[in-house]
């Protein structure tokens, strides 16, 4: 499976129509990717708290379809990261969407874990339900990574390789990759994991992104500071061979 990373660098300035316009040029220009990941919140900004009420959306807004009609035109499964999405209730969520190779929408995800220790998301959202796994792609968000008990879920649901789509800080950058690693490791599992470049709300994000393997090898990794797009062939046969020449799984009591 070949894995085009797009680590978005973006600025507040930039209108929530014109940067969604921009980035599904960006995914249709990802020939030859077989499943494209973006970050967390590009439409509205991860750390864009003021934001959030004025521009949620529902899943059948401009921003889903956009991506939607994108993944369509490229012909590959597109994680369009996160955005803030409003449900019929006036609800918001922290919300992923995973569309298939003709425009459909194959799974959502609500994040469940929510940052800002009762302000931020905790506050102005509603934490998911649990889990979400569509065939061997395992969904995560951000904050999620501090939580092993969510990528264990994953595994036990099939998972072999879990896209984790993040707005995470420049100051906690070596807490991501450290914690990709070792989801990476404990599960046996490819961790895709898609960052955001920039500066958001003046939060200097960590970009970083990453890709590691069963083995805890780092694939690919991006730059900290600017757009860019990483490219990784993933040989999914290795997360069998892993898990069975060295069975830990096996020995889980708890």
């Amino acid at each position: 499976m070949k894995v085009h990373v797009i680590q978005l660098a973006y600025a507040d300035s930039e209108p929530l129509a014109e940067r969604t316009e921009r980035v599904s040029g960006l995914v249709r220009a990802q020939q030859g990717a077989d499943l494209v990941v973006l970050p967390e919140l590009w439409p509205q900004g991860g750390f864009s708290y003021d934001r959030w009420e004025a521009e949620a959306q529902p899943l059948d807004g401009p921003v889903v379809e956009s991506l939607r009609t994108a993944a369509r035109d490229l012909g590959a499964m597109v994680h369009m990261g996160s955005l803030v999405e409003r449900d019929e209730t006036g609800r918001l969520f922290n919300t992923s969407v995973l569309i298939g190779t003709a425009g459909e929408v194959l799974a959502t995800y609500r994040k469940v874990h929510l940052f800002g220790f009762g302000d931020g998301e905790p506050k102005l959202m509603t934490a998911g339900d649990g889990p979400v796994v569509h065939g061997n792609l395992g969904l995560a968000t951000c904050y999620d990574l501090r939580f092993p008990e969510l990528f264990r879920r994953l595994l036990d649901d099939g998972a072999e390789l879990v896209l984790v789509v993040a707005a995470w800080p420049a100051k906690r950058v070596a807490h991501w990759r450290l914690l990709a690693q070792a989801r990476a490791v404990e599960n046996q599992s490819y961790v895709v994991a898609c960052n955001t470049a920039g500066t958001h709300a003046g939060v200097p994000m960590g970009g970083g992104s990453l890709v590691v393997d069963p083995w805890g090898q780092f694939v690919a990794e991006a730059d900290t500071d600017r757009e860019q797009v990483l490219v990784a062939d993933l040989d999914l046969d290795l997360v069998a061979q892993t898990r069975q020449s060295f069975p830990v799984l096996a020995d889980r009591r708890i």
